[in-house]
């Protein structure tokens, strides 16, 4: 009965531990879950930016014209 407790505690820990990682392991994966690519500098017609991949680099995003 007391390794039921000990594996409890574990379990636990480790639950907390998962909870403080982020989603997306980096800016790159974020920019791709947003339907953007990653271009170096800035972005050029018909794209415009949606954010930053990091490194010098620009999510972008191609316009959609209504």
């Amino acid at each position: 009965m007391r390794i039921l407790y000990l594996l409890l505690v574990v379990l636990f820990v480790v639950v907390q531990g998962v909870a403080g990682q982020s989603y997306f392991s980096s800016p790159a994966h974020a920019c791709r879950f947003r339907r953007g690519s990653c271009f170096f500098g800035r972005c050029r017609r018909p794209y415009h930016q949606i954010g930053s991949c990091g490194g010098g680099s620009s999510c972008c995003i191609r316009r959609r014209w209504a």
